[in-house]
């Protein structure tokens, strides 16, 4: 197929960048305090940071300009790379563990999470394999069935970690996916019944689920407990009011909020810079969600189409969940916000699908 190519989504360049250099200085704000504390540095993470942020931007500068039909090729491999690491992963004295769950590989302070190289892998494959078999997908044992049960045991083998939130991200874009392939509403709608009945069966095989639950419909039962970390986000929040307490001056996160620079940055940034800087920083995400569904709509190639649909739907649904969970509409499940928290696999990997979003942007009409 002959493909002419025009310059990336200069709107989509500008929302990443905007949101990276946010989160660049929301990560120096937030960890200080407790980088000088640990570390007797207080640019110990911030530092981190920006190497992660160097190395995401030179894989998304590489993304964005290599033939993505090449992509296309890797997928398979990719899948089966990342099946292997998440094997390897759960075996004692190999996987690091890390939060309670066993989620890392790696020496010391580096590491890199298999889970998050398996979001974009699984997205990869499902556009290849949906792209070949798009109109067998109206039957449900002979299309719909065999991608759900490479999707299914991607997520078991992440659930074993234990990682509930990265595998909701990754069956949440994975869906969106077979979705816009063309699945039938009847099948996804019975899907969706059974994914309730397994989620209430994670919930009663794991008792700290069960609590998370309980704790989120009311954190003040337990505010020194499970409640802690949602009742701290909320005392954060509160405060910022509209213009927020300055950069730099939150309160919570002198030990009061834990981890503030990952999970919940969120409400560190509401904390100093208020209602209009966190608006601003939704605002971004917007757009940049806006620009990536508008390149799915416009590319005429199927394999652009459903890889830029996943790659959109990541973003998404991990913005719809952290900033859930920070505002307490959602239980606590451990989800950074993309391209805003501390985090190298994450941040990386992130940048580096983003870049093949702004390769497929060039295709658009």
């Amino acid at each position: 197929m002959a493909k002419s190519r025009s310059a990336p989504d200069i709107w989509m360049i500008v929302a990443t960048i905007g949101i990276l250099a946010i989160g660049v200085i929301m990560v120096y704000s937030a960890s200080a305090v407790a980088a000088f504390h640990d570390y007797g540095d207080k640019f110990y993470y911030v530092k981190r940071q920006l190497l992660f942020a160097a190395l995401g931007v030179a894989a998304m500068f590489v993304t964005m300009n290599v033939d993505y039909d090449r992509f296309r090729k890797w997928a398979l491999p990719g899948l089966l790379i990342c099946f292997g690491l998440l094997l390897l992963v759960l075996v004692p004295g190999i996987g690091n563990v890390r939060g309670g769950a066993r989620s890392w590989l790696g020496i010391g302070s580096f590491g890199i999470q298999p889970s998050e190289f398996m979001k974009l892998a699984m997205i990869l494959f499902l556009a290849r394999y949906l792209t070949e078999r798009q109109e067998r997908l109206v039957s449900f044992t002979s299309g719909l069935l065999p991608p759900l049960a490479i999707l299914g045991s991607a997520f078991g083998l992440i659930m074993l970690q234990p990682d509930l939130g990265t595998g909701a991200v990754m069956l949440g874009a994975s869906l969106l996916v077979i979705y816009v392939a063309g699945a039938r509403l009847s099948h996804l709608g019975g899907l969706a019944l059974l994914g309730v009945a397994g989620f209430v069966g994670l919930i009663a095989a794991a008792p700290y689920r069960l609590l998370r639950i309980t704790t989120f419909l009311d954190p003040w039962k337990d505010p020194l407990g499970a409640g802690y970390q949602s009742i701290q986000s909320l005392y954060a929040i509160g405060p910022g009011g509209l213009v927020g307490l300055g950069l730099g001056m939150s309160r919570q996160k002198y030990n009061y909020l834990p981890e503030p620079q990952t999970d919940f940055i969120f409400s560190i940034l509401a904390e100093e810079l208020g209602f209009i800087g966190g608006t601003l920083l939704l605002l971004l995400f917007l757009l940049l969600i806006w620009r990536g569904m508008r390149v799915a709509i416009t590319i005429s190639d199927p394999f652009g189409s459903f890889l830029a649909a996943g790659i959109v739907g990541i973003v998404a649904v991990q913005v719809l969940i952290n900033i859930g969970v920070v505002i307490g509409l959602m239980p606590v499940t451990g989800i950074t916000l993309p391209l805003v928290s501390y985090g190298g696999s994450s941040l990386t990997l992130l940048l580096t699908a983003l870049g093949i979003l702004l390769n497929l942007s060039r295709y658009s009409r």
